[in-house]
């Protein structure tokens, strides 16, 4: 029979294992250096990308793994593509990369699949295109839906007529957002649609020329701040600021002051931050257990308006 010190003994003992397999349990996986690349179609001009930038930074800090970001510095997606072939010659531990064009992309990308490395496809590009070129799985938003989102909001301010401002009309997705909306408006998108370029400058005075051209003009769609800024510019020039029905996609501290001073009706968030941390989450779990959800993502769309910008404008450029 064990004496009452002896059992007095065990008992803590058995208490101290217990808390040690407790603490075992809940203590974080051990770091393993992973490399992860990021290929975005943007410009360096293009500051919406911040966000995703403060995403995979915060991230990758959080599960111990590297994420570089690469970009072709113009925009010109046959830069992106030798990008994403230097990428998979590196062989990361993953790649996330955006379909900006699949005819321009689909080679390289399905290339670095048949080589073994996941790749998950986020923002540009659609389901069914993600699924084709391989990828485990699609982060973004539905961009023909938010685009016809836009516009029911539009017709029912009673728009007819409307100027979809196309910063980046070489990316089929910008053409589906402006797509959407003249659908949902019931307009012809050929002659609603102008090719902006991404020189602030140069969208301004497209802006002006298309609206003194067309004085009827009852709504105007924007595809990010690149265009959204310089067409403040443009009504605020020409004295419309708040005359037209204005909305956006994607945020920014402009775009939110913008909301508030009614100049702009809604901005779409598709959730910038979403797309750049999930994939890296995604892809760690992946490569240390083997474990990915079943299905894509959509981070979008949502409407921010002046009835909720109070909630995102202090994250505006960082996680909104």
């Amino acid at each position: 029979m064990l004496t009452l010190f002896k059992k007095i003994s065990l008992m803590v003992l058995g208490a101290v294992m217990a808390l040690g397999t407790i603490g075992t349990l809940s203590s974080p996986a051990q770091a393993e250096g992973e490399r992860f690349v990021l290929i975005s179609h943007a410009p360096d001009s293009d500051s919406w990308w911040n966000t995703i930038k403060n995403a995979i930074k915060i991230a990758a800090d959080q599960m111990g793994v590297t994420v570089e970001y690469r970009n072709p510095s113009t925009g010109d997606l046959a830069d992106m593509a030798r990008i994403v072939q230097q990428a998979a010659a590196s062989n990361p531990d993953g790649i996330i990369v955006t379909i900006a064009d699949f005819d321009v992309l689909s080679g390289p990308v399905q290339s670095a699949v048949d080589r073994g490395i996941p790749v998950i496809t986020i923002n540009s590009g659609t389901l069914e295109q993600s699924e084709k070129l391989g990828a485990l799985l699609h982060v973004g938003q539905p961009e023909y839906d938010a685009g016809f989102g836009a516009g029911k909001k539009a017709k029912a301010q009673g728009v007819k007529s409307f100027l979809c401002v196309n910063h980046y009309i070489t990316n089929p997705a910008s053409v589906e957002r402006c797509k959407g909306y003249a659908d949902a408006i019931g307009a012809d998108v050929g002659p609603s649609m102008i090719d902006s370029g991404q020189d602030p400058s140069e969208i301004k005075n497209k802006v002006i020329a298309f609206l003194r051209t067309n004085p009827d003009t009852g709504g105007i769609l924007t595809l990010g701040p690149t265009s959204a800024h310089p067409t403040l510019a443009a009504l605020e020039e020409i004295g419309r600021a708040g005359d037209i029905y204005f909305g956006t996609f994607d945020l920014s501290s402009e775009i939110a002051k913008a909301i508030k001073a009614d100049t702009i009706a809604f901005a779409i968030d598709q959730q910038p931050y979403l797309q750049g941390y999930l994939p890296v989450v995604i892809l760690t779990n992946l490569v240390r257990y083997g474990v990915l959800p079943s299905g894509h993502i959509n981070s979008g769309p949502g409407f921010v308006v002046k009835a909720n910008i109070g909630l995102v404008e202090k994250y505006a450029g960082k996680y909104r």
